[in-house]
Formats: C-alpha cells, structure tokens, sequence
C-alpha cells in the first residue's frame, strides 16, 4: 500500500509540474503576442513622393503568406508572393514613385529570379523608377544569375573596388559511389528511363552519357534565357553579352566601361539619386511596411482558391523536413485542401501553386485524384510552378485545365528509380552479423543484408515498369497526348519550362500573376476584376514549419542541400517518383 501511495504522490508531482510548466508556456506566448501588437509600429505614412525600400540579398521563401499571429512572433519575413503582389501594388499607387533594391546575393533560382523581375518590369511599365545597387556580385564567379536579377532595374550601382562575377553557369553534381564502396555499401538502384539520373549519385562516379546530355541541354536553356534578358535589359545585343561572359569576372571599373553598371557607388548614392528623381524629400518606406499599411492585395469580388504544394511529397501528413532544409508535402493535406476548395460553393476555380522536386509515387498518385476530382467538380484548375516541378511535382500537376511555369523551371523528370542499399560488407567491417526467418519467397525483397534473387530482380523491374507506366499514362490523360508523345518527352529527362512548353508539357510562360490571370478566364470572371484569395487547407503551413524556415541560414545550408537530398532519396520509398537536385554556380 505504501508502495502504490508513493508512486500516486510521484505521479501527482510529475503531471502538476508538467500542466504548470505548459500553462507557463502558453501565457509567455500569449503575453508575447499582446505586448508584440501593442507595440507594434502604426502603418506608415505614404507620402506623395514616397520611395520604397527592399533587400534582395536573400532568397525568399514560396507558399502562402503566415496568419497575423505568427506575423507577430516570427516578425514580417516577405513570401515571394508577398513581395511581388506588394511592388504590383505600390506600381499603381500615385503616391509611390519608385523603387531602390539592394541587390548582390546569393541562393536565388533561376524561376524565382524570373518572376521577381517580371514584377519590377510591370512596376516600371507604370511610370515608375526602380534602382539598385551591390555591394558586389558574386565576387570572382557565381554572380550570372544575381547580375540577371539586378538588370531589371534602370539604374545600377556598384561599390568602387569591387566585382561583377559574369562567368557564365556551371553545374557540380557529387557522387557517392566510391565512398560507398569504402563503406563497404552497395548501392542496388534502378529506374525508368536513362535520364531518370537521382540514382546515378549513388551508383556512379561521375555522369553518364545521358546524364551530362540532360545537364547541359539544362544549362544551355537557361543560359540563353539569361543572355536575351540582359541584352534586353542592359541594350547590348545577344552576342556582345556572350562575349562578355567569356571574358568575366569584372572589376567595378571594367563593369562601369563594359555598360554593365551605371555608376561606382554604394547605398548612400542609390538613395540620393532616388530622392532627387521622386523629388526630394525623405519618405523611404521598406517594401514590408508598406505592404502591411496596404493589407492584402486580392480581398475582394470572387473567391480562387489557393493550394500550395511545397517540398518533398510523402504519404500521410506534411511538416517540416528532418533535415531542416525544406517542408514536406502531405498527401492527406492537399487531397483535404482539394475537398474544402471543391466543396466551397464560393470557390470558382483553383490555383495550384507547385514548388517540389517530387517523392512518393503513392502520395503523388493520392494527389492527383485530389486535383481529377476538382476539375469533375466543375472547378477550373491552373498549375503555377515555381523553381521546380519535376517527377512527383510534375505528376501532380498533369491533371490541370492549364499548366503555368516560369522559362526557367525545372520540370518533367517523367520517371521512376527506386532499390535499396546493402550493407553485408559494411556489417562485415564492423563485426556485425545478421540472421533472419521469413515466410514467403519474396519476404526479404527490401532487405539490406540479402541481395535480391532472380524472381525477387523480377518482380522489382516489374514492379517500376508498372510505376512508370502508370505516371506516363497520367500525363497522357492530363495532357490529352498520345502515348508516343509521351514517351518522346518523358524517359525521366528534367526540361526548363521554356523547353517544356516547346514539348507540350507546359501551356503557358510567367508566375503566379499569369496563373491567377488564366484562372479568372476560366472561371468566366473579366481579366480586370479583383478576385478574392483564399488559401486551403484552412489552417495554411504549421507554425513549426515556418519556425524552420525562420531560423534557416540559407548561406549555411546552400552547400549542403544536394547531400541531403541524396538522403531523402537514399530514405524514400521503392518507386519514387523524384529529381535529383541541380546546383548552378
């Protein structure tokens, strides 16, 4: 009796400190969130020659904006779409008469930097200015992409004794296969076709013949997406900005002669000149504050549905990646997302915005039921795709009325790899033996210490054909092309969407403006007309998630993205469905 008296007393303790302890928590978080709107800073006051500030030194984030409470404990950190809805904005505000970014670093995507300089072109294109200035870019090398983003701006400066690092792109892929076999770890992959490449980091030492074809057609589009935008931007002809490449990185002094910048300078001069261009005066707002003061752009008339797919894509619930560098997509997420927007009679199309190298091809296949039984609710369906859409991401965007994505998009990738790793050798180094008991012949197909056997080689092959087979027969239904077609664009090969496009994969150029756009066409509402937003699920991402995104150091974590998404591919399941990552330098 006394035993069990003290083990009650020793569990009223434990669970008393453990409610005080969460009711502790919830009162600094609430306390966190009154003190944080009281002191909160009134919207400014925008003046009739107010010019807006903006830092494009750090990559931003996609997916739907944070609810105001995570606003207030996470602080103001733009969305991309939040940035570019608020320079759509301020481009039709009279008050505002121009825009200074400070420009030079590093992490930007190729499609992220497209769209963002689509919108300073709309700005612009209203009678507006739009400055910038670096403190450098890219340094000796790896400042192509940066140099592109900057010359949407009219006017550029760049610090004395500094550098343009125009060089042109570079891809670096890592391969595993010889530490792996130092480990004494094989690598038993496959995939469907030869340029279903994930694999190749694992089981090669260096590119195949299809790999480096895939990797250079990549480059080459791109390259030449950039090339045209900065012969266009900076007034030089296509040629002369080839020539320039080969003939990088630039001094600040050889820039300025090579009309690559417009003036040696820091901030204090890019602010100066703004001024005096928006006629003095000393009203430089952050692009954020201003947003804040203006509210939500897209609140009123009638309701598009918003559904963001996000990361990696798994079966189950979405969350933040064990890894830290990016969010998952769950299946039972967006296929909840789907229900709600389809059964919301307010609802009259959908914008699926897609920024995923792919994953499960359970989840994918979960997901496009999800987006199949929209279109047969009678809800018109327009993909936006972000940086990437590719595999997974690409599956699940087949079914779509219309498919939008950015020249610059990494997509397609229209095949399957999936094995297993075994690990006798390594076991053997370690001195580890392993025994097992199984019923059924193919019982052990998975396992990491028993090699497959013939009928169990047979089964797995089978096993990817059925996969493959079932994804290209999705975009053929989707894309309403015939199975030759399919297979012409599909064998696992990634496509710009520049390239996509050309192949039928994708039926229109831009971000998520032309996307919404072609919604509203869709849904028989005028081009004009505002429309309201309205994000599902309900809920949108999870605190923790953006927790994650808050506290990542893109600089930190840049290097090592491509090792872990070798992880996420060594951890996925047979068949999945996703691209390997490309670095561009």
């Amino acid at each position: 009796m006394a035993e069990l008296q003290r083990r009650s007393l020793f569990r009223r303790i434990v669970g008393g400190f453990f409610a005080w302890f969460g009711f502790l928590v919830l009162l600094l978080v609430v306390i966190g969130i009154v003190v944080g709107l009281w002191v909160a800073p009134r919207g400014p006051r925008i003046g009739d020659d107010t010019v807006l500030t903006i830092d494009l030194t750090q990559p931003l984030t996609d997916g739907p904006p944070p609810a105001s409470f995570e606003r207030v404990l996470l602080g103001g950190r733009p969305t991309l779409r939040d940035t570019i809805e608020a320079i759509g904005i301020a481009g039709k505000d009279s008050r505002v008469k121009g825009l200074v970014a400070r420009l030079g670093g590093g992490g930007f995507q190729l499609a992220q930097v497209q769209e963002l300089r689509d919108a300073i072109t709309g700005f612009r294109a209203n009678g507006k200015f739009a400055y910038g200035y670096a403190d450098s870019f890219g340094e000796l090398g790896g400042g192509t992409g940066i140099y592109y983003l900057a010359t949407a701006f009219e006017q550029l400066w760049l610090q004395p004794y500094s550098s343009i690092g125009l060089v042109g792109l570079r891809a670096e892929q890592p391969f595993i296969r010889g530490t792996l076999d130092k480990l004494g770890v094989t690598a038993r992959f496959d995939h469907r076709e030869e340029y279903k490449t994930a694999m190749n980091l694992l089981t090669e030492k260096q590119m195949t013949p299809s790999h480096r074809e895939e990797t250079e057609g990549l480059l080459k589009s791109m390259f030449g997406q950039i090339v045209r935008g900065i012969a266009e931007a900076r007034h030089l002809t296509e040629g002369q900005v080839r020539a320039l490449v080969d003939q990088g990185p630039f001094s600040s002094e050889e820039a300025l002669a090579a009309h690559l910048i417009d003036h040696l300078g820091g901030r204090d001069d890019a602010m100066a000149a703004a001024r005096a261009k928006a006629g003095g005066g000393d009203k430089l707002i952050k692009l954020a504050r201003y947003a804040e003061s203006q509210g939500p752009a897209h609140r009123s008339g009638p309701t598009i549905a918003v559904i963001d797919a996000d990361g990696l894509i798994q079966s189950g619930g979405g969350g933040a990646s064990p890894f830290a560098t990016a969010t998952s997509i769950g299946a039972d997420d967006l296929a909840r997302a789907f229900r709600e927007a389809t059964s919301d009679p307010k609802v009259r199309a959908i914008v699926f915005r897609i920024d995923s190298p792919g994953g499960s091809a359970v989840a994918s296949e979960t997901i496009w039921e999800a987006t199949l039984r929209a279109k047969k609710a009678g809800k018109p369906l327009v993909v936006s795709m972000g940086n990437v859409a590719g595999s997974g991401g690409y599956y699940i965007a087949a079914a779509a009325s219309t498919i939008v994505a950015e020249p610059g998009t990494l997509t397609g990738s229209i095949g399957v790899v999936g094995g297993k790793f075994l690990i006798d050798g390594l076991s053997e180094k370690l001195g580890v033996t392993w025994d097992s008991a199984q019923i059924g012949a193919n019982a052990g197909l998975l396992s990491m210490t028993q090699d497959f056997t013939p009928d169990g080689h047979a089964r797995f092959e089978k096993f990817l054909d059925n996969v493959y087979a079932g994804f290209k027969d999705r975009v053929a239904q989707g894309r309403k092309l015939a199975p030759a077609a399919v297979e012409a664009v599909a064998k696992g090969r990634v496509w710009t969407g520049e390239e996509a496009r050309a192949n039928g994969l994708v039926d229109a150029l831009g971000g998520f403006d032309v996307a919404l756009d072609l919604a509203k066409h869709a849904a028989g509402i005028t081009i004009d007309s505002d429309v309201t937003l309205k994000n599902f699920p309900k809920e949108g991402r999870s605190l923790w998630s953006r927790l994650v995104d808050r506290t990542e150091d893109e600089a930190m974590v840049a290097p090592l993205r491509p090792y872990l998404r070798l992880l996420s591919l060594a951890t996925a399941p047979p068949g999945a469905l996703t691209m390997e990552p490309l670095v561009i330098q």
